[in-house]
């Protein structure tokens, strides 16, 4: 039986002035309104308009972020972060959410590293004595740059003397959801392998949001590494492809991508980018796509060597299948951006 937790948004016995980086992210648009909804004061600090497509409107950001006071700087400028963010005012807590978009090296220790340690350092000086990281759960077995720039902030938030809340999530469902759009149109269904090489507990933005502003209130949460998944058992991409085939009352097609092309690609691309420093970067996404094809989101059993779905705790009450049967219906939509896989 696998772990179950509840994640509550009950109003918090105790309200904190909390500082959210990545607010305008898939997961800090959710976030943001449990914070909000648990009676915290909830201060954002965001890119400037001018320097991110995340808000191309005001009535994007106040439709996510209602509630929540506005700051805009260059959360890759300490000073921007500690002068602007923080402003020399009081706050109690931090809550990042915050990641490097492509996940190449240089992106990945400014953002996923230095940009956390700066926001640390500045809520320090702010009086926090809570710092609540959204981490992933792939960092157990770290073979690539953002990976590394994770766990080493990860290292420092747990040797500073601050109570820290490392939340470690499986797939989200967005980054699962680019192929609908695929076998509506009648083609089939992409894997790597047979289908079977990976699992993952998906988990939705609404419950992770959820479970990071419990973060603050539930001790049994601070002080800890908390992987996290969604509800339900651990699924196949092979049980995704056929879930959706009946969903669209389609027979299931399946086309098999075999893992050798992506290290004939990533080979290429790494012998290229000896000399065109733009090719190296496409070969740490085409790694970064090796990576996911063939390793599951599921805690790592440290005494096996095997992920394990029954030691991956589960959170919240929406599956992927229930997200997959409301984009189907048209209830809702999917704006993959930078989850996008295929």
């Amino acid at each position: 039986m696998t772990n179950a937790i509840s994640p509550t948004l009950s109003f918090s016995s105790r309200p904190k002035r909390v500082m959210v980086l990545g607010a305008t992210g898939t997961i800090g648009q959710a976030t943001v309104p449990a914070l909000v909804a648990s009676g915290h004061d909830v201060v954002c600090f965001l890119r400037r308009p001018a320097q991110t497509r995340d808000l191309p409107t005001p009535t994007k950001a106040s439709a996510a972020l209602r509630g929540a006071s506005l700051r805009f700087g260059d959360v890759t400028d300490a000073r921007s972060i500690e002068q602007v963010g923080f402003a020399g005012e009081r706050f109690d807590a931090v809550v990042s959410c915050i990641a490097s978009r492509t996940g190449v090296p240089r992106d990945a220790w400014a953002i996923d590293h230095k940009a956390n340690a700066d926001a640390l350092a500045a809520g320090q000086k702010s009086g926090i004595s809570h710092f609540v990281l959204l981490s992933a759960i792939c960092v157990q077995k770290p073979l690539l740059a953002f990976q590394q720039a994770k766990l080493a902030f990860e290292t420092q938030l747990m040797q500073s003397d601050v109570t820290y809340s490392i939340v470690r999530p499986t797939a989200f469902f967005k980054s699962l959801s680019g192929q609908i759009d695929r076998l509506r149109k009648g083609k089939p269904f992409l894997v790597f392998g047979d289908g079977t090489l990976t699992a993952c507990k998906p988990i939705s933005d609404g419950d992770l949001g959820a479970y990071l502003a419990q973060c603050l209130d539930d001790e049994s949460l601070h002080n800890r590494m908390l992987p996290i998944g969604g509800p339900g058992d651990a699924v196949t991409p092979k049980q995704q492809g056929e879930h959706l085939f009946r969903l669209l009352g389609k027979e299931p097609k399946f086309s098999h991508v075999p893992v050798a092309l992506l290290d004939a690609i990533i080979k290429t691309l790494s012998v290229s980018g000896r000399v065109l420093p733009s090719l190296a970067d496409k070969a740490e996404l085409a790694r970064i796509g090796r990576y996911y094809a063939t390793e599951s989101m599921l805690v790592l059993d440290p005494e096996s060597g095997r992920y394990d779905a029954a030691m991956t705790p589960s959170t919240g009450s929406e599956t992927l299948f229930d997200f997959y049967a409301r984009v189907i219906r048209g209830d809702v939509s999917v704006d993959r951006g930078d989850h996008a896989v295929f």
